[in-house]
């Protein structure tokens, strides 16, 4: 495995590699980060892992200073899945002030777009910037943060992007809650509390399996019943899974049929994201 910090070296060492797959992370590595890394294996002759903690997707309230930065360790847990791994430093992928920017469809200032303004136009940024450094075949990205992955897909399809956009499933913990880098921010009490918010979306679940259609009063629901247990919740929502829009009023329409639960919530200091797919069938 290469560790590499420059565009320049970068470029020199990919020059020749005619399939490469690619997993951009902002580091402190685990096992939903590796997983990705493990199925890029299977999508390329060359894996690529990037690790940059990218200020512009960071608001000014957030925790852009103290996210866990542990390149060593993560390193060491690459050695066996990446063939390279890109360090930058700020400096490295933005020389000059960042101006340029690619202008968003309006769902990215919607949910977490709205909680956090800004956060998905430094992403989309970042993304954009790594993706025609690399120039990879294939890169792949969490379903976890399933808006990003959204907006990224819509960046590539839009910009004619030469790369394939794959999704990986959410990797969870043995209770069920997300891995997440931010989950080390829990206490012990509400690391406990913590996996209710994949028993809640889970319970949404099975209701719309069930029959259940008001989408509106299953969201309200959920809302009272984590405020209640002392989450601040940003949104829990049901959505297309193709647009990311509410459900139609048509009935069996591909976009009804194949739905997303979404929701965001802060236990504590801590912020927290999930969403589950409900697929019907006839």
């Amino acid at each position: 495995m290469q560790v590499v910090s420059t565009v320049a070296e970068l470029r020199a060492r990919l020059a020749d590699e005619r399939a490469i797959a690619f997993v951009p992370t902002m580091g402190n590595l685990h096992e939903g980060h590796l997983n990705l890394m493990r199925l890029a294996r299977g999508h390329g002759n060359c894996v690529v892992a990037s690790i940059f903690v990218n200020p512009l997707q960071f608001g000014p309230n957030e925790d852009f200073e103290k996210y866990p930065r542990t390149l060593e360790a993560d390193c060491a847990k690459l050695q066996s899945l990446a063939d390279v791994v890109f360090v930058p430093s700020i400096n490295e992928m933005y020389p000059a002030q960042q101006t340029v920017f690619v202008e968003l469809p309006q769902i990215a200032n919607e949910l977490d777009g709205a909680s956090r303004p800004g956060h998905f136009r430094g992403m989309a940024t970042v993304v954009l910037k790594l993706l025609n450094i690399v120039q990879p075949h294939t890169a792949l990205f969490g379903k976890k943060d399933y808006q990003q992955l959204h907006i990224i897909r819509q960046l590539v399809a839009q910009l004619n992007l030469p790369v394939r956009i794959i999704g990986g499933e959410t990797v969870r913990a043995a209770d069920g809650l997300a891995l997440s880098s931010r989950n080390q921010y829990l206490s012990k009490a509400e690391r406990g509390e913590a996996v209710f918010l994949y028993q809640m979306l889970q319970g949404m679940r099975l209701a719309i399996l069930q029959g259940e259609r008001d989408f509106e009063r299953l969201q309200q629901q959920a809302v009272e019943v984590m405020s209640a247990r002392g989450w601040a919740v940003d949104y829990v929502v049901v959505r297309n899974q193709s647009d990311l829009l509410p459900p139609g009023v048509v009935q069996g329409s591909q976009a009804q049929r194949d739905l997303v639960i979404l929701a965001a919530a802060r236990l504590g200091n801590t912020r927290l994201l999930d969403n589950v797919e409900v697929c019907l069938v006839d």
